[in-house]
């Protein structure tokens, strides 16, 4: 028998990542209104977002499996969201260029009761910008809709020297650990 997959999220990149694992969802964008508690250590605040997304859909979707995923790019206890303009996008790449800054990623799955959420670190170095390389890069649009200001999967690859941790929860979903934490509470799937 299948389990339902539900995807809380508006993420094209999730969906993508998600769709690695051969298994049948469907995507529910939450509509919650992110509660952030500043005080928080990042990989708090990254499970419980993920876990307010999840929580709104899995209200209206009980017998589900219902994932919940967010992401925060953190430097020198600074935390890096989603930049609002090109000028704040600039300052984040120019503060992160030559440096090593983590990406925190959390992830809740939600079934019925049972709730559980983890989170994976992964520290990403940028070698160093110019300003050009910079003002290009966010002159090509991408910047403006991650955290941090780049997204190592298109054209802001090109920004990272190294990574260490998990690629795809750079990307906002660590695959793999979602597949084994959904198996681990009781999901059951048949490939089509």
């Amino acid at each position: 028998m299948n389990s339902n997959l539900i995807l809380a999220s508006a993420s094209p990149r999730r969906k993508e990542l998600l769709e690695l694992l051969q298994i049948p969802f469907e995507v529910i964008v939450s509509e919650v209104e992110e509660i952030v508690d500043e005080k928080l250590h990042p990989a708090e605040m990254v499970q419980s977002l993920a876990q307010q997304k999840a929580l709104s859909v899995a209200k209206t979707n009980q017998t589900s499996f219902v994932i919940g995923s967010d992401t925060l790019v953190v430097y020198g206890g600074r935390m890096l969201g989603k930049p609002t303009n090109k000028s704040e996008a600039i300052e984040m790449l120019q503060m992160l260029s030559g440096k090593t800054h983590d990406v925190f990623t959390g992830v809740a799955i939600i079934n019925g009761e049972q709730v559980h959420s983890f989170f994976e670190k992964t520290s990403v170095t940028f070698f160093s910008l110019s300003h050009k390389e910079i003002v290009d890069y966010v002159s090509t649009g991408e910047p403006m809709d991650k955290a941090g200001a780049y997204g190592i999967q298109g054209y802001g690859a090109l920004l990272v020297e190294r990574i260490f941790g998990d690629y795809y929860s750079v990307v906002g979903l660590p695959v793999a650990r979602t597949h084994r934490e959904l198996l681990n509470m009781g999901f059951k799937h048949c490939k089509n």
